[in-house]
């Protein structure tokens, strides 16, 4: 019997009820500089340069942050922040559906695990309020002063790189794949490396070419978009 059970869950649009960088950037820019909504079309202008693959995810999110959130936030108000904005989420963006999945899968023993492209700077405070034991996601790169910068350390979180990153994990906790039974949620086909990796994959909210790719692999569809959170 696998020693480690783990449970590893998507957050945008799996756990939550919308992507949550955009209500972010804006939720910041209310609170600090609310002049800073007005580049809005410039950041719909960079969103649209990735559609048309000029640029990639990982870029885009930097232009977004640098335009919508300034150059440099500090400790302090980064953390009041994310807090603030965690709550947010909590209030009205999370899906009932998955709550009761976390907690059942809380119940059956599963360490649970947050993947997220999302910044770990606010979707920790997301997971912790979750009830979440860990986080793997998108870092940030902050300034020896520790203000946070509009830079990603490392990889965007996100394909390939998010499977990669779970990994890198697991092997500085110490956790042996061998020895490891994992389910893997998400609503998205990029997730498809690690949902083809896990030993139970759930194309949770999935959108049509997840559902597709489900089909074909076997895959379990789980649909948990009946409602917002229940308390």
């Amino acid at each position: 019997m696998p020693s480690v059970k783990l449970a590893i869950y998507d957050m945008d649009k799996t756990i939550t009820r919308a992507p949550t960088w955009t209500p972010f950037l804006i939720h910041t820019a209310r609170a600090r500089a609310p002049w800073r909504l007005a580049l809005l079309p410039m950041a719909m202008l960079a969103s649209a340069g990735y559609m048309l693959k000029v640029i990639d995810r990982a870029r885009l999110k930097q232009i977004t942050q640098r335009l919508i959130v300034g150059g440099r936030i500090g400790p302090e108000d980064r953390q009041a922040l994310a807090r603030a904005f965690a709550d947010t989420v909590m209030e009205k963006g999370i899906l009932a559906g998955a709550l009761d999945r976390i907690r059942a899968d809380r119940a059956a023993g599963y360490r649970l695990v947050l993947a997220t492209a999302s910044y770990r700077f606010y979707a920790a405070e997301i997971a912790a309020r979750l009830g979440f034991d860990d986080v793997v996601a998108t870092e940030s790169r902050y300034a020896p002063d520790g203000d946070l910068l509009p830079k990603i350390e490392g990889e965007n979180c996100y394909g390939h790189a998010k499977l990669a990153m779970i990994r890198d994990w697991m092997a500085a906790e110490g956790i042996d794949r061998a020895n490891a039974h994992i389910r893997f949620y998400s609503d998205h086909v990029s997730d498809a490396p690690a949902l083809a990796w896990a030993d139970e994959a759930f194309a949770v909210n999935a959108h049509d070419p997840l559902k597709r790719l489900a089909g074909e692999r076997g895959w379990t569809c789980l649909d948990w978009r009946g409602g917002s959170k229940r308390s």
